[in-house]
């Protein structure tokens, strides 16, 4: 079986067609058992203006000698030949890979198998967000150059990487493999253009704006799989504070799609709304910029003035969360089946310390989700994505000596039995 290939695309906006493009293109080869096979990327010349490049730093003299997607069409293609298609947010990618397909005049199957690893992160990291960023912070996975294609697809690689070794059910894995292997991608006519990598960008990526840093955070949807892909879309939009009328009418056009009737979409715009402002106030300060943000926000979702009123007097009531990992109280101990994450260079080989652990009938956990007991750092301070997962949950940090101390007397008890 060929394995999978990560995709990411960067695109001038939102909705695939004859509206907006694909402007960057990556792809990353991993194994069937998650190994990294190869990379390929490369800018794209759409043949239009690219949208609002504050986020994807991409402009017109990027682009003016790339080659157009119908270019690179057949050497990707091959790339995808016989591959689970993978990419978080895959409903968006897999959307706009169609949609160019069929502008380049090819025909893409109707039965790409794909996988999605912001939808998968809600049996991976229960408590995650939906974000690349939270789900990479949560695996202390790197995420450089966020908003590249290069940088997002490569995250997303060692994210699924990271799922599959973390899986109890290989049959689940397999089962898509062997259903890619029998999806047969159109042949281009044309010999493949040679892809034309993005250099390093002489246009600095601009300092994440409030509402930003709030999307990246905003937690997972236990609701069905459209419900996620209709939120993630909102999380695209409203960023950058506008929603024109063509955005709007594709959102709808989308909810739609989904099978998401009026009433659903209202509801769901209502309680994106409600956990953007929850987030807001977590730290119980809020700047009047950051207010006239999430008041405009709450306008382009259409929520009644009452409503905003009323939801941010709400969050302003609630308790801050803590700033920093929960004091271990005396009552505190671990259990038999506990997780326990390890992050830092430690004093103690790793491996040493997960046989112990393991041998105290703890379970080593290579992910902070809101079912992990404790987070063990070198540096209670860290500022690894870990440690900020484990603080925005309530997770006790501890350093390796209180990890002694409390492994010592779990294990007391267990000899106890």
């Amino acid at each position: 079986m060929a394995g999978f290939a990560v995709i990411d695309f960067e695109t001038t906006g939102l909705f695939p067609g004859a509206a907006d493009r694909v402007i960057e293109v990556a792809v990353v080869q991993l194994s069937s058992r998650g190994q990294f096979e190869g990379r390929w990327e490369s800018l794209v010349n759409p043949g239009r203006d690219l949208g609002r490049a504050h986020s994807h730093r991409i402009h017109a003299q990027d682009v003016r000698d790339a080659p157009t997607f119908a270019e690179l069409a057949p050497r990707l293609l091959e790339l995808l030949q016989g591959r689970v298609v993978v990419a978080h947010n895959a409903s968006f990618d897999v959307r706009f890979l169609r949609a160019e397909l069929q502008l380049a005049g090819l025909t893409p199957p109707a039965d790409i198998v794909t996988l999605c690893t912001m939808q998968l992160a809600r049996d991976f990291l229960p408590g995650a967000g939906r974000s690349l960023t939270d789900c990479c912070a949560a695996l202390d996975i790197d995420l450089d150059d966020g908003h590249r294609a290069a940088g997002d697809a490569r995250a997303t690689a060692r994210l699924l990487a990271a799922y599959i070794e973390a899986a109890d059910a290989p049959e689940f894995w397999s089962a898509h493999l062997t259903a890619a292997a029998l999806v047969r991608w159109p042949v281009a006519p044309a010999p493949a253009a040679r892809w034309r990598e993005r250099s390093v960008s002489s246009h600095p990526m601009t300092t994440a704006s409030f509402l930003e840093h709030l999307v990246s955070r905003l937690p997972n949807t236990a609701g069905p799989a459209e419900y996620v892909d209709y939120l993630a879309l909102l999380d695209r939009c409203l960023i950058d504070r506008t929603l024109s009328a063509h955005e709007a009418d594709s959102l709808a056009r989308l909810a739609g799609q989904l099978g998401l009737d009026r009433t659903v979409a209202a509801n769901l715009n209502r309680q994106y709304y409600t956990a953007l402002t929850t987030l807001a106030w977590t730290d119980g300060i809020l700047t009047t910029a950051e207010l006239a943000d999430l008041v405009s926000v709450g306008m382009l979702l259409g929520q009644p003035t009452e409503t905003i009123a009323a939801a941010l007097d709400e969050t302003r009531q609630q308790t801050p969360a803590p700033a920093g990992g929960v004091e271990l109280g005396p009552g505190f101990r671990l259990l038999p089946g506990d997780q326990v994450v390890l992050t830092g260079d430690m004093d103690r080989v790793r491996s040493d310390w997960e046989r112990e652990l393991r041998g105290l009938g703890l379970v080593p956990w290579g992910a902070v989700t809101k079912k992990v007991r404790l987070l063990v750092a070198a540096d209670t301070g860290s500022l690894s994505g870990k440690a900020r997962k484990a603080r925005d949950y309530g997770i006790p940090i501890v350093d390796e000596a209180t990890l002694v101390r409390l492994a010592s007397a779990c294990g007391t008890r267990a000899e106890s039995r």
